[in-house]
């Protein structure tokens, strides 16, 4: 499964209706830096010592390394869903939330995450749908999922 890509493109809403329950992405594996990590605890001002201090975290973390906060894994949401699924006659999209959020295991500094993206549900009216993705971060060489969401969007033709 590691070299398996999938991205999903349609050509309007009412296309959506077959992907129901089917899977419709998997990014490429991508790497969680130090520096990402540590701007991430930047921006949010949580810079707990587990997630940035390196010689501290060999010293005291059951890891052995720092870990990325799990709501900077949850932030790339949007990137990965971006990267691997459009609806060609969209003019406006709305993301309004997250449900069943569940942080599994942690994501370690150099490590690699991908996105297994699924279409869970979608109502579709005439000119909008309303839909939820399953998306599941797995990291490489981990038997764990990192985080499993469903990620709540709108869509307008």
């Amino acid at each position: 499964m590691d070299n398996q890509k999938l991205k999903t493109e349609l050509n309007n809403l009412k296309d959506l209706e077959k992907y129901i329950g089917k899977e419709i992405g998997i990014t490429d594996w991508f790497q969680i830096t130090q520096d990402d990590i540590n701007a991430f605890a930047k921006l949010t001002h949580d810079e707990q010592w587990i997630h940035t201090d390196i010689e501290r975290s060999k010293k005291y973390s059951p890891y052995k390394t720092t870990v990325a906060h799990g709501f900077f894994i949850l932030s790339l949401s949007i990137k990965f869903i971006y990267e691997t699924f459009n609806i060609k006659s969209v003019k406006m999209g709305v993301n309004y939330g997250l449900d069943r959020v569940r942080f599994m295991s942690p994501t370690f500094s150099g490590g690699y995450v991908r996105a297994l993206i699924s279409l869970v549900d979608a109502e579709i009216n005439v000119q909008s749908v309303k839909y939820k993705m399953s998306i599941v971060f797995e990291q490489k060489g981990q038997e764990k999922p990192v985080c499993v969401a469903e990620f709540l969007a709108m869509a307008y033709e």
